[in-house]
């Protein structure tokens, strides 16, 4: 047999197997009475079949209150305020989503939407992406100084 044919066997037995029950095999082993707590008292019952020298120090670390003490965790600094944006950039975001959006909305809501009403968000959002590409700009930053690095 090569070892394709072996593989389609095996697919065979699987799927012939698929509908029938599986055997009870966990049936054999009886559940242990000392796994059967009731739940209201389960603390208790626990520290009951603990060793009575074993007991007294799961007491003594029940009343053990860890420190809040943060020790050698890092906490990170509060992080920096987020910049200002001009008047420009903030009317050029407002132009670039608020195009769509419009556009969007009227059509979910049913408004009518005449030719320049479509012209002006499509221009709206074509205007504000262009916007932003020329504000981002491809100079150095102002405060780079005179020795920038490699400019290629």
């Amino acid at each position: 047999m090569t070892p394709q044919s072996d593989e389609d066997e095996v697919w065979r037995q699987i799927v012939a197997s698929f509908n029938e029950t599986a055997e009870p095999t966990s049936g054999a082993q009886p559940w242990p009475d000392r796994e059967n707590v009731p739940a209201d008292d389960a603390p208790q019952a626990v520290k009951a079949d603990v060793p009575a020298e074993t007991r007294e120090r799961e007491d003594e670390r029940d009343d053990v209150v860890p420190d809040d003490d943060d020790g050698d965790h890092y906490v990170p600094p509060p992080p920096p305020p987020l910049p200002k944006m001009d008047t420009g950039t903030k009317i050029a975001w407002l132009a670039l989503f608020g195009g769509p959006a419009y556009l969007l909305l009227a059509a979910l809501l049913s408004w009518p939407m005449d030719g320049w009403i479509i012209f002006a968000a499509i221009a709206a959002f074509i205007g504000g992406f262009v916007a932003l590409i020329v504000h981002m700009g491809d100079g150095s930053p102002p405060d780079s100084g005179w020795d920038d690095g490699a400019v290629i």
